[in-house]
């Protein structure tokens, strides 16, 4: 290719004198040409080297009924794996209806809260954790579908203070329950 040095990598012109590097390798891809990445993934969501086995990850765009989101979520968190409850949580946000779209995100933000502070995020992770509880607030009340929001809310400015001042925690041994 014209412009490739040794290193592997390409260098284009941006203008004002300045140069560009891009990375000749090839993006991963799924079935539609969007770039996905296919590398395997811990428990975490943490991307491993390829060819090492990995957490199976969640197929995006399941539409579920709010029970069978609850459930498999729950399942997820028990499980130690946050980061692919969130995605659960995010089908959710994405596909049900608009008055219930800020519930959804908010447990997607209590779930990725989750996963920053296990890996050790604690600003981050406090942060997220804070945002989801914020995020449920108008529904601790009515509960819909039988979650607890207000105990979800309690639960996570807990984990965000503990986040802060302690060392990283275990997802699992933090695992919320959702439901009352």
């Amino acid at each position: 290719m014209r412009g490739c040095s040794s290193t592997g990598f390409a260098r284009f012109s941006a203008g004002a004198g300045h140069n560009r590097v891009v990375n000749e390798t090839r993006r991963d891809r799924d079935a539609e040409g969007r770039a996905r990445n296919a590398r395997p993934r811990d428990g975490l969501g943490r991307p491993l080297p390829y060819g090492t086995p990995g957490v199976e990850r969640q197929p995006e765009g399941v539409v579920r009924t709010p029970s069978e989101t609850l459930r498999e979520a729950q399942r997820l968190l028990d499980a130690g794996m946050p980061f692919h409850a969130h995605e659960v949580f995010e089908d959710a946000w994405k596909s049900g209806p608009e008055d219930e779209r800020e519930l959804w995100r908010g447990l997607a933000q209590l779930a990725v809260g989750l996963t920053h502070s296990a890996r050790g995020n604690t600003a981050g992770g406090a942060r997220l954790l804070r945002r989801g509880a914020g995020a449920l607030a108008p529904f601790t009340a009515s509960g819909p579908h039988g979650i607890a929001a207000a105990g979800l809310s309690d639960w996570a400015r807990q984990l965000a203070d503990r986040v802060e001042a302690g060392p990283t925690i275990d997802a699992a041994a933090e695992a919320p329950r959702l439901r009352r």
